[in-house]
């Protein structure tokens, strides 16, 4: 983890640290909402053209953190190059998502899986991280990430994005065994990523669970809540973030989970998140679409977010990641209204 940040808001906030207002920074923050990425990606041949060239990667990480002036950078890439390190080729198809061109079936597809190297498509990103720390030279922490294991198994499975990956849901309880074997698989992977991230020179990390809410809580008790406390065991060396997206059913386990913060969608319940896990750092929960409104509800609903969380052991973000058509100067005036905010 970097030891000489000039802005140190996101890493206190994540330690327990006080802070004179809360760190703020945005999930899908490098993107289409700046005109500066448009004019890069326009000139590529597809969005992976871009997460495997480090150079045009660390550029698009730090334009946000020009642009919008946030806490924090998030290094540009996709969840999916851990699968796509393990075995399974996957192509993002304009407007419909990503597509893979063949899906885990039987043992056999599990047996042909490897565990993710970095002498794989993992290494652009890697590679990116430690120009855009170079670049950044303490600016701002650098944020690393992966999916949870079990997102990732939905996209294994399903070979697609679905509304309620019922062909992933059906193969837990089909064949636990085989999937709980398939997990350790993805979970083994994203060690060696997560790591690997860090030593690079990431000061936090993020796992992604964006379809933990298609489960049940039993089926996060048997399969996710493991695979994910092995990450947060095993990934050491700088403080770690975890968001259940959906996942409003496991927030009183929160304390048995062993991450510093927990990002947060805008319909989960705070207050109640606040008093079952007070010592965890909490991230969120700004419905993205208020974006969409003018500046005077968008500040007023931001201040309001605040109170509510309180400013301490909280890190302002949104609930999901910001629209692509989401107004450029409202996404600023939500930044800057959390910046100007004082304790």
């Amino acid at each position: 983890m970097n030891s000489s940040l000039k802005n140190d808001l996101l890493i206190n906030a994540l330690a327990g640290k006080k802070n004179n207002r809360p760190p703020i920074w945005l999930m899908r923050q490098a993107g289409r909402i700046l005109p500066q990425y448009r004019a890069i990606r326009s000139k590529l041949s597809g969005f992976k053209a871009l997460i495997a060239n480090p150079e045009i990667a660390c550029e698009v990480t730090i334009q946000p953190v020009d642009e919008l002036g946030v806490d924090a950078a998030i290094i540009f890439s996709d969840i999916l190059v851990v699968p796509e390190a393990m075995g399974l080729n996957y192509e993002l198809v304009e407007k419909k998502g990503p597509l893979f061109e063949r899906t885990v079936k039987n043992e056999r597809d599990v047996a042909d899986l490897k565990i993710a190297d970095l002498n794989s498509n993992l290494a652009d990103t890697i590679k990116a991280i430690e120009l855009t720390v170079a670049e950044l030279n303490g600016r701002v922490p650098l944020i690393g990430f992966a999916g949870a294991p079990w997102t990732i198994f939905c996209y294994m499975i399903e070979g697609k994005g679905s509304k309620d990956f019922k062909l992933a849901r059906r193969m837990l309880y089909e064949q636990p065994e085989l999937s709980k074997q398939l997990l350790t698989k993805i979970t083994d992977s994203t060690i060696v990523y997560l790591n690997a991230q860090i030593a690079a020179g990431c000061s936090a990390i993020q796992l992604f669970d964006s379809w933990l809410g298609v489960l049940s809580e039993p089926l996060f008790l048997e399969f996710v809540k493991p695979e994910i406390n092995r990450i947060a065991k095993a990934v050491n060396g700088a403080p770690k973030i975890y968001f259940p997206k959906g996942g409003h059913f496991i927030h009183h386990h929160f304390n048995d989970l062993h991450f510093d913060g927990f990002s947060t969608d805008w319909n989960m319940p705070i207050e109640q998140i606040r008093q079952n896990a007070p010592n965890k750092t909490l991230q969120g929960n700004f419905d993205p679409a208020i974006l969409y409104s003018n500046p005077s509800h968008i500040k007023k609903s931001a201040l309001q977010m605040i109170e509510k969380f309180g400013d301490q052991r909280y890190i302002a973000n949104l609930g999901h990641g910001v629209y692509p058509d989401t107004p450029l100067d409202n996404v600023k005036c939500f930044v800057d209204t959390v910046k100007a905010y004082a304790s």
